[in-house]
């Protein structure tokens, strides 16, 4: 078998390369934020904010990420809302929306997981990762 005898410098390179990219890949999430319905209107002209409290709810979801059924669901949650208020229609234009430009490969800030530092696919959230968005529920709290 034929082995490779690496300079000391490309090990030492390869370390530090390995090093920074586990540590980039745990993160912390950010506070909470929604932008309402992202690039979408938040009700109709006659009442602003009919479907706002849909899309504050999806947004969450979406601060969190999770797995991809957990993102289906998520989006599901939000048509059901929408419809909810009376808009059935507009909650499938909607649904459609937000399972094209929601997805987690993409660094936009309303993708699946947005709270956490892109990339954040779908995935198990771990124990670590609900502790951390246990305190930030509570710090919210704390502040109301």
């Amino acid at each position: 078998m034929y082995r490779i005898n690496w300079p000391a410098w490309v090990k030492q390179s390869l370390t530090l390369i390995v090093c920074v990219f586990l540590v980039s890949c745990s993160s912390t999430i950010k506070p909470f934020t929604s932008d309402g319905c992202s690039s979408f209107p938040d009700g109709t002209f006659n009442q602003k904010e009919l479907w706002l409290s849909c899309c504050t709810a999806h947004d969450y979801a979406y601060w969190q990420g999770g797995t991809y059924d957990q993102r289906l669901q998520a989006d599901q949650e939000l048509k059901m809302c929408v419809e909810g208020v009376g808009e059935p229609e507009l909650a499938v234009l909607m649904l459609a929306g937000v399972r094209v430009g929601g997805t987690p490969f993409l660094p936009t800030s309303f993708r699946w997981g947005y709270g956490w530092s892109y990339p954040k696919l779908y995935g198990a959230l771990t124990d670590e990762e609900l502790a951390q968005i246990k305190a930030r529920e509570e710090e919210a709290t704390a502040k109301e």
